[in-house]
């Protein structure tokens, strides 16, 4: 057995938010400094920048993480690839290929605890019964999942979304059931979030970090020619078009 003070009240960290096994931990105030950091520091606290780590526990049950994501683990847990063989390890490399994602992302399974290694990135914790069970993110996005959670690799609809939109031609499709985590550029109570209903967003830049699969994506001129696009200072701007969510980085 293993005992940790993890989740125990202390003066310079606290856990900000939970969802399934998933949890985070935040560094409210960084003391590890030194005279010539103490400043940065300082004032990096007074903006919110902040150390975060995200734990996992663990009964019985699996999670699959970025590479080289893990810090610690705790418990009866085993490491594996999370490969089913040569056809689907071709699959992630070539995946790997075509987004940021790394190729093996490894299969944590047992009891016990898994901390992840700390980031300044903002933490999002995603319940995928909220994305109609699939959700499609921005490349680097990823950070962690419940083991019940697939991935794949999606492509645009048509050309023009890849070549114009600033999106790129291929992302990484969360689906199924259980949590997604993602690293955010900004926090939570900076994204605003549509949900639709058999209608239409039209973005000004590759402004959305995540957005339902149910939705078509597309590029297109802001009004019906290009000359009146072009006289507007609009010019061309990303759609998304259907019934399902879209999470919206507006200040990154």
């Amino acid at each position: 057995m293993v005992s940790m003070n993890l989740f125990a009240e202390a003066p310079n960290r606290k856990i900000v938010n939970r969802l399934g096994n998933f949890s985070v931990l935040e560094y409210t105030r960084d003391v590890s400094v030194n005279p010539a950091t103490a400043q940065t520091a300082y004032f990096m606290g007074k903006m919110g920048v902040h150390k975060r780590q995200v734990i996992a526990s663990l009964n019985n049950e699996g999670v699959i993480l970025q590479a080289g994501a893990m810090q610690i683990t705790s418990g009866n847990v085993t490491i594996n690839t999370n490969v089913q063989g040569a056809g689907d390890l071709l699959k992630k490399f070539v995946g790997s290929k075509v987004t940021s994602e790394s190729a093996i992302k490894p299969l944590y399974f047992g009891t016990g605890c898994v901390i992840l290694e700390p980031t300044y990135k903002y933490i999002l914790l995603e319940d995928l019964a909220k994305w109609n069970g699939a959700v499609t993110i921005e490349d680097g996005l990823f950070l962690a999942c419940s083991s019940t959670v697939q991935m794949q690799i999606t492509s645009r609809a048509n050309l023009s979304s890849a070549a114009l939109g600033g999106e790129g031609l291929f992302n990484n499709t969360l689906y199924g059931t259980g949590i997604a985590v993602l690293e955010s550029p900004v926090p939570a109570e900076e994204l605003l979030v549509f949900d639709l209903q058999n209608d239409t967003l039209k973005i000004d830049g590759n402004m959305a970090i995540a957005w339902s699969q149910t939705l078509q994506f597309t590029v297109e001129k802001s009004t019906k020619s290009l000359i009146g696009s072009a006289a507007s200072g609009e010019g061309l701007v990303n759609v998304y078009r259907g019934t399902g969510r879209v999470l919206v980085a507006p200040v990154a």
